[in-house]
């Protein structure tokens, strides 16, 4: 039977008050995708608004723009997931899918969380046994996301997410709401991340999948399909 995935994306392409641009990173989205239609996976993408997603002018160009990335943005079919994506808000029934997976870049920090038809979908896809999984700043969203007894779905989990290591690397510690690292360590996660920074690392824990930054992206996708098949 055909796996089912769907991928949501950010629609926040301010950073907090600031005039500076942000949104999706698009390797985050690009690779995860591909390794998914790899797999045969139906895939379908939304985001918190509808409508074009933003996507960060940095991860669009040098040294950032990947050939997975740059595959997408040449697809004509890929782009136009993109430019004409459907609001969370259609999605009636998270578990109706066997994946779910959140891109980050930095606009995640903004809107994720903070919505609640989707901390409120995850929480009923992770209490159905769906895997759910994020990458970098994706990870946010479970600052929110509870299971049905009432504890977050992190909780006791290994888990990744951008580090402050990273956060302060691009000086934006002081603009994201929270620091990611610290707040999955608050929920009661054991965090952990790669020795260097922009290491790919990958925590897979049952059918809770992290990964660390944008490079990080397409093993979180592979891990994600081993999970389905699991």
């Amino acid at each position: 039977m055909t796996k089912k995935v769907l991928i949501v994306c950010t629609s926040c392409d301010k950073l907090g008050n600031t005039d500076a641009g942000t949104g999706c990173w698009m390797e985050e989205l690009a690779a995860p995708y591909y390794v998914f239609k790899a797999a045969g996976c139906e895939v379908t993408v939304v985001s918190i608004k509808g409508g074009e997603i933003p996507m960060d002018e940095a991860s669009l160009n040098p040294p950032f723009l990947t050939k997975e990335a740059e595959k997408f943005i040449l697809d004509d079919e890929c782009m136009a997931l993109v430019s004409e994506s459907k609001p969370v808000t259609t999605v009636t029934d998270f578990t109706a899918y066997d994946a779910i997976f959140m891109p980050g870049g930095h606009g995640a920090c903004y809107d994720l969380p903070t919505n609640e038809v989707l901390v409120k979908g995850l929480g009923a896809a992770w209490d159905a046994g769906k895997v759910v999984a994020a990458v970098c700043h994706g990870p946010v969203v479970f600052a929110n996301v509870k299971a049905a007894n009432g504890e977050p779905i992190v909780k006791g989990k290994k888990v990744t997410g951008f580090s402050n290591a990273e956060e302060q690397a691009v000086a934006k510690d002081d603009l994201v709401p929270f620091s990611l690292e610290d707040k999955l360590k608050e929920l009661g996660g054991i965090y952990e991340a790669a020795a260097e920074k922009w290491a790919p690392h990958v925590v897979r824990d049952g059918k809770l999948v992290t990964g660390q930054n944008p490079a990080s992206s397409h093993g979180v996708a592979e891990q994600m399909v081993a999970a389905m098949s699991s």
